[in-house]
């Protein structure tokens, strides 16, 4: 329950419109895609989610293979993602606030100007995401039983909404006849859509569970679980969803304004309002609240945790770290986490433009969890793996080049603009490297050096690479996604052999400290 309130979110209230507007009824793919990729991702953090169950986990897996310097740029890029999640969940409730079409609530109109929030709108985001924290201030407990109960409307409302559209309208034309009706836009706009309508953004929840693993009952079980019962769900109610909006689309309104005209500032509502379906009505614009504040509230959780966990290698702050003694949540990390939020908001102040963002710097973390996973059975076969899948040995690198792809999808110029942002954490890696561990830098950059050059390699691809995705189209679409392929399995290679087995560090000096991290975290 605890992941299906996280990963059924904003996404689905805008995703879907967004979608279509992008690629027509060829959308409908592009939540497939968006799927499989993320279940992809989620199925090696599994392996290690269950290996490894803490608190914190995504942010330290990356170390116990390639040692601190790549663990602490990929927990960087991952909780970059994590605390970006939270304003955009709060502006998806004043998004929808503002289109209010009842004549009471005039005053909230104004909350929104050219599909961004204004200065009033953005206070009432504050406050929003204040909330969200405070929900969080006090146990797992109160989060969790907070989750659970509104985790059932959020699966009940877009199932009713599912079956009111195909019941009330639905238009089978408005798939078109042939490929070219159905794919108006060509094949490119597929991939487009998956990142662009932050349709992989609302998959990336998953790691909700594998973050607060060691609060869990039966962690090893219960990961597994949690992560693929929740993901399949949900894969099956965006897709779902996705076809319904379609269908129920007046084809009077795609004839005169095509797929690309489509601009509906409360998608679902507004298809409500346009069949008359008033109850409807009343549930999305409630269900606008809840759907975002129950995911909103579950990443004030993991954004936390992920930081605090950074702290225990000694390149943050340790009182960033630090748990309050009765409720054994990190306070001050949730403090931290709601001033950068708040200014992230104060930027980027676009629905859509957040959740790329999003997109992309989640996905510069993912890149490291097939490749963890498959480092980490060379350094320790015989460790315990409650779950050990015997084709993860071809599945990592394609999984590794399915991420690969859709960081490319991200668009330029926001892929340069997510990996600056994440390069800005590295001095801070350096600062304290030089004030308290004096470690070995050389071999901390061996370790290290294949995820920089990616970055580089990812960049300069995004600025040659097709004028759909942003770029310069020197390297024209499909070429571009053959190029990115083949250098991706490159550098896999490249990032497997940077290991510590090859570079002669042994395991149990990795193995000691995974168990003085622990030590540390139950101590505080």
């Amino acid at each position: 329950m605890l992941a299906l309130n996280s990963l059924i979110g904003s996404g689905w209230l805008f995703g879907s419109g967004s979608a279509a507007k992008i690629a027509g009824p060829a959308a409908i793919l592009s939540w497939i895609i968006g799927a499989v990729i993320i279940i992809a991702i989620a199925l090696t953090y599994v392996e290690l989610g269950a290996m490894f169950p803490e608190s914190g986990g995504m942010s330290k897996y990356a170390q116990y293979s390639h040692g601190p310097m790549l663990g602490f740029i990929a927990a960087w890029a991952n909780w970059i993602s994590l605390v970006t999640l939270v304003p955009m969940e709060a502006v998806a409730a004043v998004q929808y606030m503002s289109s209010w079409p009842w004549k009471w609530a005039n005053w909230t109109h104004h909350f929104m100007q050219g599909g961004n929030i204004t200065t009033p709108g953005l206070l009432v985001v504050f406050a929003f995401m204040i909330i969200f924290t405070l929900i969080n201030f006090w146990s797992i407990k109160i989060m969790t039983h907070f989750t659970n109960l509104i985790s059932v409307f959020k699966v009940l409302l877009p199932t009713i909404t599912i079956i009111m559209l195909f019941a009330s309208s639905f238009h089978p034309a408005n798939f078109g006849h042939d490929v070219k009706t159905f794919m108006p836009y060509g094949s490119r706009a597929i991939f487009e859509a998956a990142s662009g309508a932050g349709i992989i953004m609302s998959y990336d929840a998953f790691q909700t569970i594998i973050n607060i693993g060691g609060e869990l009952k039966n962690p090893r079980k219960n990961i597994i679980r949690g992560v693929l019962i929740s993901m399949l769900v949900t894969a099956a109610i965006y897709i779902l969803l996705q076809i319904a909006f379609i269908g129920a689309v007046d084809p009077a309104i795609i004839a005169k304004n095509s797929w690309h005209g489509i601009n509906f500032a409360s998608p679902f509502a507004d298809i409500a309002i346009l069949l008359g379906i008033n109850w409807l009505v009343i549930l999305l614009y409630m269900d606008a609240f809840v759907s975002p504040f129950g995911t909103g509230v579950a990443f004030v959780a993991t954004a936390s945790r992920a930081l605090a966990a950074m702290t225990h290698t000694k390149h943050l702050p340790a009182w960033l770290g630090r748990l309050n003694r009765r409720y054994l949540v990190p306070r001050f990390a949730m403090v931290a986490d709601l001033i950068l939020a708040m200014i992230l908001v104060s930027v980027f102040r676009n629905w859509n433009l957040l959740a790329t963002v999003i997109t992309c710097a989640t996905l510069i973390a993912y890149l490291t969890g097939p490749v963890t996973t498959i480092t980490l059975r060379k350094i320790a076969p015989d460790l315990d793996r409650p779950y050990k899948p015997v084709y993860m040995r071809w599945f990592a690198p394609l999984t590794f080049v399915l991420t690969s792809l859709a960081i490319y999808w991200t668009m330029w110029p926001t892929t340069i603009q997510v990996i600056l942002v994440i390069v800005l954490g590295i001095p801070i890696y350096f600062y304290y490297e030089v004030k308290y561990q004096k470690r070995n830098f050389k071999s901390q950059f061996k370790h290290a050096a294949w995820l920089l050059g990616y970055l580089v390699f990812i960049s300069i691809m995004s600025y040659c690479g097709s004028d759909g995705f942003g770029g310069q189209n020197w390297i024209s679409y499909p070429w571009d996604f053959l190029v990115i392929s083949i250098a991706s399995l490159l550098f896999y290679k490249f990032a497997i052999n940077s290991g510590f087995h090859i570079l002669g560090i042994s395991w149990l000096l990795v193995l000691h400290h995974y168990c003085s991290i622990n030590l540390q975290s139950t101590v505080v």
